[in-house]
């Protein structure tokens, strides 16, 4: 009986060890995968070909486009041998509203990039005259709260080289350079440079007084456009000189444009005649040998009044010089004919094609057309 239990209690034992192998053999090479067995090593299927992933592009073209308006010579004061009508006559008029001057051109200063003037005067309390030649002469400035002016009427800089900016001596320049910077206004010239960033490209702007053509001086201007353009900066250079009322500019005047662009210049802004002279294109350059005067305290009624702003526009594609375009907004110095009021205005109507014919007529080597409307272009690469 013993025998037999152990024979049965044998089998089962063996029974059991067998199906124990099995369990373990199906658990080893299979796996469950949402009730559906699966082979553990699976066959790859041969891979089928995606398509390409789309990158967007980020090589575009970047095409930039920067916008500056220069204006002659403004006198925000007066001489004190003027005794009515003067600049601060009109101040105290207009109870020191400083936006009154630049009124009926702020739109335009406002929708450009940089807008540059000729500072012709000092802004000082000093009483201390420089001694100056033979009659008729002048010593000019205005209140050092004169600088707001310029900042109400969205001016960002000034040239200082000229030959009034020292007429109260170096108290008047150092208090004029002080109101200027009391006022987040700019200035150049008089050994001074202005370095500027307008939509990633960089400006710099060299001021002087250019009445001679003197080796030294030439040097000098060849030096600093050299340290400008060794910054990666387009240069701009506003020379004072010329003749008092002359509308053709000089051989001088030509000399030193002329050599400042063969030298690296990238334009050339004039003032002094207090009358507007040509625009020349040289070498694909341009050259504006006067123009006028602007918001002008120098005379109460210059028979003259006659302005304009020079606007030139810089197309870049990725910030690559590719073409400038120029343009004139023919203005008066006043808003009203028969006085200086101080209050620069555009011309309308037929006034304003006048001006623009008598530009062109006296800009012989200009070979563009001038106009108000829109710009005219030339291509850098030409």
């Amino acid at each position: 009986m013993k025998h037999r239990k152990f024979i049965i209690g044998t089998l089962i034992s063996f029974t059991i060890l067998i199906s124990a192998s099995i369990t373990y053999y199906i658990t080893k090479t299979t796996k469950v995968n949402n009730n559906i067995l699966a082979p553990v090593n699976i066959v790859k299927l041969p891979e089928v070909n995606k398509p390409t992933e789309i990158i967007p592009s980020d090589n575009k073209d970047v095409l930039t486009e920067v916008l500056i308006s220069s204006v002659g010579d403004c006198t925000l004061g007066t001489d004190d041998k003027f005794t009515s009508n003067t600049l601060v006559d009109v101040v105290k008029k207009n109870k020191n509203d400083y936006s009154y001057f630049f009124k009926n051109v702020k739109t335009i200063f406002s929708q450009d990039d940089l807008t540059t003037a000729n500072l012709e005067t000092t802004l000082t309390l000093s009483t201390v005259k420089a001694a100056k030649g033979a009659p008729p002469f002048y010593n000019f400035k205005g209140d050092p709260e004169y600088a707001k002016i310029l900042t109400a009427g969205s001016v960002e800089a000034v040239n200082l080289s000229n030959n009034h900016i020292r007429d109260y001596l170096d108290k008047g320049i150092s208090d004029t350079i002080t109101a200027l910077k009391n006022n987040n206004v700019n200035y150049f010239g008089e050994g001074n440079k202005f370095i500027t960033t307008l939509k990633g490209i960089k400006y710099g702007f060299l001021g002087y007084t250019g009445f001679s053509n003197d080796k030294s001086f030439l040097n000098n201007i060849k030096k600093d456009i050299l340290s400008l353009k060794g910054e990666n900066c387009i240069v701009i250079i506003n020379f004072h000189w010329g003749v008092e009322g002359s509308y053709t500019p000089n051989e001088v005047q030509k000399n030193i444009a002329h050599f400042a662009i063969d030298n690296g210049a990238d334009l050339i802004i004039g003032h002094h005649p207090h009358v507007i002279e040509g625009i020349e294109q040289y070498k694909g350059k341009f050259i504006c040998y006067s123009l006028g005067n602007f918001c002008f305290g120098g005379n109460q009624n210059p028979p003259d009044k006659d302005t304009f702003i020079f606007q030139i526009n810089y197309k870049f594609k990725n910030n690559v010089l590719t073409s400038t375009g120029i343009k004139i907004i023919p203005c008066s110095i006043s808003s009203v004919s028969n006085i200086n009021n101080y209050c620069p205005t555009p011309l309308q109507g037929a006034k304003k094609i006048e001006l623009i014919s008598k530009v062109t007529k006296i800009s012989p080597n200009l070979n563009l057309k001038l106009n108000n409307d829109d710009f005219s272009y030339i291509d850098v690469n030409n």
